[in-house]
């Protein structure tokens, strides 16, 4: 017996009659299915919010690369022409970063106080995800500020208002005092991750030199360059020999080397979490093709005595288990591809229904993703070389559980199964 005709027999008890047999490996179909939509999505929605926040971190947090020199700190200022003429870098900006206190009407809390030039908020990488929430995103003035939003609503500050910086400065005797230096908010910004941005406090340059000790902060370059994902090491390598030693390079994985692994880590947990649940439903396949055989025995007896060897009454079912496996596997990508893309939507329709429940009860809005861990919307990314591996480790593990069921249906003996009918 041919292998098309196999296929042909298979497919037919698939999608035949139910009295055929197809119910046991439909049944198996849509456990298939099932199981694979929620593997999907996760795949999805873990890559989108670790492609969303990465980029964040990227193009408004560390850039792609960063260059210190411990030494002598000031000297980086006047290699940023020098670093701005290699071939695939995008831009160089000088940032100096410390800590302080904000003092404003309704109260003070701390902040992180980033003096960067203004071009690098005007960078095209930076403005694709920096949100103006009030006011600019721009500073024109070095007694002018940007507060992220969750900062700004914690001292309750507004477009106009004057908030002071508290900083420390050194004496020449090794004491700290304190300085206070006022402000006006010229605008308020997110970038969508409030664990990225909740504590900015956003000055000039030349302001960030006047009011953060060298000694108390820490001076470097942010460079972009054209590839980040690819090319960080390889650009890091260039810059370590251009500028010779004393100077140190770090690309954006060694800057958030711990965060970027549990990110890492915990999609490999998801998904092979999800994963067992395909796998448990493959082995269903198993008695599907079990039951399919005790129910066929007669097809089995006619097949035998017209010729059909064991090997080929096997391939029956075992192409039986192959086109289940890829019906459940096509049927539940699909549908999770479907539910996927449509996430955000999904997300905000389910908040607003348990919105609606929560003000009959009088309880506070519940929120599927708190923005305080989560990004506000999750992006859409699909990768596809995971989809077609998750499909064919699907349709792999179907052929491998039924192998043995299949078997046992080549090795029946005509001449029994005859005897009962």
């Amino acid at each position: 017996m041919s292998g098309g005709a196999g296929c042909f027999i298979a497919l037919r008890y698939l999608w035949g009659r139910a009295h055929e047999g197809g119910r046991y490996l439909r049944g198996a179909v849509t456990g298939i299915a099932l199981s694979l939509v929620p593997i999907i999505l996760t795949l999805m929605v873990a890559d989108g919010m670790i492609s969303g926040i990465t980029d964040r971190y990227l193009e408004l947090g560390t850039g792609h690369l960063q260059v210190y020199n411990f030494m002598q700190p000031q000297s980086l200022e006047i290699l940023g022409p020098l670093i701005g003429e290699v071939e695939g870098i995008r831009g160089v900006w000088s940032e100096q970063y410390g800590l302080g206190v904000l003092v404003g009407k309704q109260g003070k809390t701390g902040a992180t106080i980033r003096a960067v030039e203004p071009s690098f908020w005007e960078d095209p990488g930076s403005g694709k995800y920096l949100i103006t929430v009030a006011g600019e995103a721009r500073i024109e003035s070095d007694r002018e500020v940007l507060l992220g939003e969750a900062l700004a609503r914690s001292l309750r500050a507004a477009i106009g208002d004057t908030i002071r910086i508290m900083t420390l400065r050194l004496t020449e005797e090794g004491r700290t005092i304190p300085r206070m230096t006022p402000f006006t908010v010229r605008g308020i910004i997110s970038s969508g991750y409030r664990e990225l941005d909740a504590l900015w406090c956003i000055i000039s340059a030349e302001a960030g030199r006047g009011i953060l000790a060298p000694e108390l902060s820490s001076a470097y370059l942010m460079v972009k360059i054209q590839d980040p994902h690819r090319r960080a090491d390889a650009m890091a390598l260039l810059l370590a020999d251009l500028l010779g030693p004393g100077f140190s390079v770090y690309t954006w994985k060694e800057l958030q080397q711990s965060q970027y692994r549990s990110y890492e880590s915990t999609r490999q947990l998801l998904l092979f979490i999800m994963a067992l649940i395909v796998l448990v439903a493959t082995v269903n396949v198993s008695s599907a093709t079990s039951m399919l055989a005790i129910e066929r025995q007669r097809d089995i007896a006619v097949l035998k005595s017209a010729g059909a060897s064991p090997g080929a009454t096997s391939r029956i079912f075992l192409w039986g288990s192959l086109l289940t496996g890829l019906s459940g596997a096509i049927i539940g990508i699909v549908l999770g591809l479907c539910i996927g893309i449509s996430i955000n939507p999904i997300i905000h329709g389910l908040e607003a229904l348990l919105g609606f429940f929560s003000r009959l009860f009088h309880r506070e809005a519940i929120k599927i993703l708190d923005p305080g861990y989560y990004l506000e919307t999750i992006p859409i990314i699909i990768d596809w070389t995971a989809v077609f591996l998750i499909g064919f480790f699907t349709i792999l593990s179907s052929i491998v559980a039924s192998w043995i069921p299949a078997r046992r249906a080549g090795k029946l003996r005509p001449l029994d199964i005859l005897r009962k009918y």
